[in-house]
């Protein structure tokens, strides 16, 4: 059977660089006065994968790092990933 991790990074490295692009995309809107997008779809890429290109977006960019109650959820986000890849390692030792 073929190892599945090589896909899997690929997907998540897929992800966050999406989820950096549309951060970066709503900070230029931001900037200009366009339409943004929407906190649900910059948490939702979150929520699937892009937690850590989120987090190192919000930083190189300054953007939404004192928003309320984005940053609150985003952190939430990642904690809740963070535990169940804790218990994914406990259940496969």
């Amino acid at each position: 059977m073929p190892n599945p991790m090589p896909t899997i990074l690929l997907v998540l490295a897929a992800i966050n660089g999406w989820t950096m692009l549309r951060f970066w995309q709503d900070k230029a809107y931001a900037r200009s006065g366009a339409r943004r997008i929407p906190e649900a779809d910059l948490l939702g890429l979150a929520a699937i994968g892009g937690t850590p290109g989120a987090l190192l977006a919000r930083r190189l960019f300054r953007h939404k790092t004192r928003k309320e109650p984005f940053s609150t959820r985003l952190l939430l986000i990642a904690a809740l990933q963070a535990g169940a890849l804790i218990g994914l390692g406990y259940a496969c030792h």
